[in-house]
């Protein structure tokens, strides 16, 4: 399998929920790149550390110090495979503009992105992820796209 690089993004009240979904999901999320908003990144860093697990974690800015917008600048670049995005649904943000931005970014970009466990479980036990060949169709925006 190649390795991927795999976004993980937390809102606050989502954070324990993302640290320990990444615990769970270690043996498959430490064979991969993952980058992360600064607190969410720290956290999962310092989780792995205590477990003895060895990872390559990034870290961006905070979400509302421009991390959001700097992981969906990688996803414009081609740059991230797959994103988990735990988000609070439950409490405003001060920075939704650049959470929208974010998951509009990935649904331009055919990247996957998840938004609860459930779904974060399923798109890492894919076997599209290993299947020989396999590359996602680009979407067709004709319209927008450079010549």
């Amino acid at each position: 399998m190649k390795q991927l690089t795999i976004a993980l993004v937390a809102h606050d009240h989502r954070k324990a929920d993302l640290v320990e979904w990444a615990i769970f999901n270690a043996e498959f999320l430490s064979q991969h790149r993952l980058v992360c908003t600064g607190t969410t990144g720290s956290l999962v860093r310092e989780a792995f550390e205590k477990k003895g697990i060895k990872a390559d974690v990034t870290c961006m800015n905070s979400g509302p110090l421009g991390g959001d917008a700097e992981i969906a600048a990688l996803v414009v670049r081609k740059q991230v495979d797959l994103a988990v995005f735990l988000i609070d649904d439950l409490n405003a943000q001060p920075h939704e503009a650049d959470i929208q931005m974010l998951l509009r970014q990935c649904r331009i970009h055919n990247v996957p992105i998840a938004c609860n466990r459930y779904s974060a479980d399923l798109m890492i036990t894919s076997s599209l992820w290993e299947k020989a060949g396999y590359t996602p169709t680009e979407p067709k925006y004709i319209k927008y796209k450079r010549k």
